[in-house]
């Protein structure tokens, strides 16, 4: 026999978003999290992240909640994975959703507010236990972002504007936690449109390197040829 759920009897559950914010320093990257100034975890590092409003759009509330807890505005969030184990948070059901963006360090200014106690940068793969499951949320997302990368000239959203080789390389051997040959990775970046600036690096100890900046104009044009293709 048929039977139909009511599902305002049968069900009670929130729905939230944590923002992961990825940012790139000195051959590592970065996430943004916070301190939890609240029960529960209070005390705890976590990524930020609040409930979603009955009558909000999910995009809308991922930017609130990143500005409510950060003070960080005008960022490019894109939607990640939902994550809902039935025991993830400790006063009921929760299912959340991870959005993440890709930052310059350098153009972020990130304060706690609201019931954030702190902010800080920390490298992805340094050990800390996190609140709630935002370890695992950090790690798959931190997974999709590799995946990205390898198909995706997205790295340039992480480096600096002008930027050296090096630099560059660095960010694919963390991202694949293994250490890349310099010729062979400079042939697999050949199809990517860099423009050599005709600079070098200022202030540093070694040799200064040739300074490159992402040709976007360009790869906009290549990326309507069909036989265009990128790799890592």
């Amino acid at each position: 026999m048929a039977y139909k759920i009511k599902f305002d009897n049968f069900f009670s559950y929130s729905f939230s978003l944590d923002c992961v914010i990825f940012g790139y320093e000195k051959g590592e990257i970065h996430a943004l999290l916070i301190k939890r100034a609240i029960d529960p975890y209070m005390g705890v590092w976590a990524i930020p992240g609040d409930l979603v409003y009955p009558d909000e759009d999910l995009a809308d509330a991922a930017s609130r909640i990143l500005i409510e807890l950060t003070k960080v505005k005008g960022v490019t969030l894109h939607q990640g994975q939902t994550f809902g184990k039935p025991d993830r948070h400790p006063q009921g059901r929760v299912i959340t959703n991870a959005y993440f963006a890709l930052v310059r360090k350098e153009d972020i200014n990130a304060v706690a507010d609201s019931w954030a106690e702190e902010v800080k940068w920390v490298p992805i793969r340094e050990t800390l236990q996190l609140a709630f499951d935002h370890n695992e949320i950090l790690e798959s997302t931190f997974e999709l972002l590799c995946q990205k990368l390898k198909r995706e000239p997205i790295c340039f959203d992480l480096l600096p504007e002008k930027f050296t080789l090096n630099e560059m390389q660095q960010l694919y051997e963390y991202s694949q936690d293994s250490a890349l040959d310099k010729a062979n990775f400079r042939k697999k970046i050949k199809p990517i449109p860099l423009i050599n600036l005709d600079e070098k690096q200022k202030n540093v100890k070694h040799r200064p390197a040739n300074l490159f900046k992402f040709d976007f104009e360009r790869y906009s044009e290549l990326v309507e040829e069909e036989n265009y293709s990128f790799r890592m």
